[in-house]
C-alpha cells in the first residue's frame, strides 16, 4: 500500500513524518507537490492507495469522489481519498477528530491541561457510528471562529451533536456568519469555543475577566498549532479567572485526525504515542 498529500503548498507538512512514526515505516507516503490539481489526481490514481487532501484541494477532491461519507456531506469538502472496491471514497478526518474532541468534551471526558501537550487525551474517532446520541446538549453553547477548512469542519460536528453554534469570519458571505466585531459578546456567553483563525485578532487583547464566565465550564481549542494566538498569558489570565475553563493546543486536533484517517487508510490503528512524538519535536 502507499500513501501521499496533495495540496499547494505543503512541503512544510508533518504528515509524512508523521506517517511514518505511526507505522513504523512498514507504509511509504510521500508528498505529491504540484499547485495544479487535476495532475495531483492523476497520479493519485496512478500511483497511490489513498491521499490526504488539503488547501486549496479540499472542495475539488470531493467532486471526484465515487462515494461520499456522512462527514463530509455534512461539510461540504474532504480531506482523505481512498481507494475501494466500489470506487474512491471521500472522508473528512478533521470532521471526525474535533467531534471526538467535543464528544469528549461534552461527557465530561477531556480535561487537557495547559502543558504538556497530550496529557489524557481521548480515543481515537474510530466512524461516525461511535457517537452516541447527544440530544440533552443541544443548548451547549458553541462558537467557531474562521470558517475555513477546519472552520466548516467544527461547525458541522457542533451542528451535528445537537449544539447551539454561532460562526464568526472575517469574510461575511451568508447570513448564518456574524461579524468579528461580535467576537466578545459571543465568546462571553460560549460554553466551548473553537478558534480557527491562522492569526491572532486584536479582539483578544480586549478580553476581560468578566467574558471567561467564572462558575461554569468553558473549553477552547485552536487549530493553528503552529503560532497559537492563545499565548501563554491569555491563556493564564483565563485559568484565574476561571479554574474550570480548559485550552486545548491545537496539536492535538492534528494528532486526532491523523489517527483517524491513518486508521482509515490502513485498516489498523497507528502508534499514538511515536506520532505525539513526532509533533513534539517540532
Amino acid at each position: 500500500m502507499k500513501f501521499g498529500l496533495i495540496g499547494h503548498p505543503i512541503a512544510h507538512s508533518l504528515s509524512p513524518a508523521l506517517f511514518k512514526a505511526g507505522y513504523a515505516g512498514r507504509y511509504p507516503y510521500e508528498l505529491i507537490e504540484t499547485p495544479d490539481f487535476e495532475e495531483a489526481y492523476k497520479i493519485f490514481l496512478n500511483e497511490y492507495d489513498g491521499i490526504n487532501v488539503t488547501a486549496p484541494f479540499k472542495e475539488l477532491a470531493l467532486k471526484k469522489a465515487d462515494i461520499i461519507s456522512e462527514e463530509c456531506s455534512l461539510v461540504g469538502a474532504t480531506n482523505l481519498l481512498i481507494k475501494t472496491p466500489e470506487g474512491v471514497k471521500a472522508h473528512n478526518s478533521d470532521y471526525l477528530g474535533v467531534r471526538e474532541w467535543l464528544y469528549g468534551v461534552v461527557a465530561g471526558l477531556e480535561r487537557t491541561p495547559v502543558a504538556p501537550f497530550g496529557a489524557l487525551l481521548p480515543p481515537a474517532a474510530r466512524g461516525v457510528a461511535r457517537f452516541l446520541n447527544l440530544q440533552q446538549h443541544q443548548m451547549r453553547h458553541v462558537l467557531i471562529v474562521g470558517i475555513g477548512g477546519a472552520g466548516k469542519a467544527a461547525a458541522a460536528a457542533a451542528r451535528a451533536l445537537g449544539m447551539e453554534t454561532v460562526v464568526l469570519n472575517r469574510t461575511i458571505y451568508s447570513d448564518e456568519i456574524k461579524p468579528l466585531s461580535c467576537f466578545r459578546e459571543e465568546f462571553r456567553k460560549a460554553d466551548i469555543v473553537i478558534y480557527n483563525l491562522p492569526v491572532r485578532i486584536p479582539e483578544l487583547d480586549t478580553l476581560t475577566y468578566e467574558d471567561f464566565a467564572a462558575g461554569r465550564p468553558k473549553h477552547i481549542l485552536e487549530a493553528n498549532y503552529r503560532n497559537p494566538s492563545f499565548d501563554n498569558e491569555l491563556i493564564q489570565k483565563m485559568l484565574h479567572a476561571n479554574p474550570d475553563a480548559t485550552y486545548t493546543e491545537g496539536q492535538v486536533w492534528l494528532l486526532l485526525q491523523a489517527v483517524t484517517g491513518y486508521e482509515i487508510f490502513t485498516g489498523e490503528t497507528p502508534d499514538e504515542s511515536s506520532m505525539k512524538e513526532v509533533i513534539k519535536s517540532k
